[in-house]
């Protein structure tokens, strides 16, 4: 329910209606704007009827979310939200590029990997040390090492890093080493997870589902922010439909879509996406096009001796030819690439 107060509504009012939604075991919101003083109160529907706000004196209006999804939604709150992931701000005019190779594999392709998308203009580092792998005998990772190794690499070029956590029991040690932490398409409706994640204390990065609607992935989100946490990015990375060409089918629709029924800010996954190198940067230009607030791309020192995705893996003189012409795109559209 959204509750705006009228203008000349004194202060104390929104903090004695927060009180009796609070008091009903209800979740308060108290969201001050320019113009008006604008509440909300998230709950059992019956329950906020019998508080019959409509006849407060001071309130000028009462309507319900008619969205599932609440605290996501833009009618609670109209404005974008902008995500800060150590300095990179992911909303607004800039458009975000993170980048880095699928996994951490060693010292020296972590560093020399970051060096190169670092010298071209990311702004962010992307790698796994937990791998959520389809055979249980592909590389899955260095775990608690390869966090480190990450977290070593990222302060020694002054890097955000933003890594996946995969189970419950890890989300403290990830969070420990991450600037972010990112909840990958097999766990987006993990809810288990997403509720421990929301708690974290550090902003997400939640890759919609193989298979998820838009919907689903705006309620996994809703998870998160229901915790506290509003520092949330969301991320087409991607889905499964009977189309084989390509690894996945990058839905750059849902992009505009979700903008439109969301404040939090999208990236788009080109490389995931597709599962093809020479189709991530016509992909990555178009989703700057057509709305995205960054990219995710992975981009690995030498594909091909790469331990897991080497064949979606840009080259580095192919990631700086990348951003190049994301520049072109981004300025094009308004917005800017650093």
């Amino acid at each position: 329910m959204i509750i705006v107060l009228k203008p000349d509504a004194p202060a104390e009012t929104a903090d004695a209606l927060l009180k009796q939604i609070a008091d009903k075991g209800l979740q308060p919101l108290h969201l001050p704007g320019t113009e008006r003083v604008v509440l909300g109160a998230l709950g059992d529907e019956r329950v906020l009827a019998e508080l019959r706000l409509e006849s407060h004196p001071h309130v000028e209006s009462v309507k319900p979310i008619l969205q599932p999804y609440k605290l996501v939604s833009r009618e609670l709150h109209p404005h974008d939200t902008i995500v800060k992931i150590g300095n990179l701000a992911i909303g607004g005019r800039g458009f975000a590029v993170i980048a880095g190779p699928c996994a951490v594999e060693t010292p020296e392709q972590m560093r020399n990997t970051a060096e190169a998308v670092k010298a071209a203009g990311a702004q962010a580092l992307r790698a796994g040390a937990y791998k959520p792998r389809t055979s249980p005998y592909g590389f899955r990772g260095h775990g608690p090492e390869g966090l480190k190794i990450l977290r070593e690499v990222g302060d020694e070029l002054g890097l955000p890093v933003v890594t996946e956590v995969m189970d419950t029991a890890d989300v403290d040690i990830v969070a420990e080493h991450a600037d972010a932490l990112q909840i990958g398409a097999r766990n987006m409706q993990n809810f288990a997870l997403l509720r421990v994640v929301g708690r974290a204390g550090k902003p997400v990065l939640l890759k919609r589902g193989l298979s998820a609607k838009i919907e689903e992935l705006l309620l996994a989100a809703e998870y998160l922010l229901a915790e506290g946490n509003d520092q949330v990015v969301l991320c087409e990375r991607g889905i499964r439909t009977f189309e084989t060409a390509t690894r996945n089918t990058l839905d750059l629709n849902a992009i505009p879509y979700i903008k439109q029924k969301t404040h939090l800010p999208v990236v788009v996954d080109p490389s995931h996406g597709t599962g093809i190198r020479d189709l991530v940067t016509p992909m990555a230009l178009a989703a700057a096009a057509c709305g995205a607030d960054g990219i995710l791309v992975e981009v690995h020192e030498n594909p091909a001796a790469a331990l897991s995705d080497g064949a979606q893996s840009l080259y580095p003189d192919q990631f700086e030819d990348l951003m190049g012409q994301l520049r072109r795109v981004a300025t094009a559209v308004g917005r800017e690439v650093a």
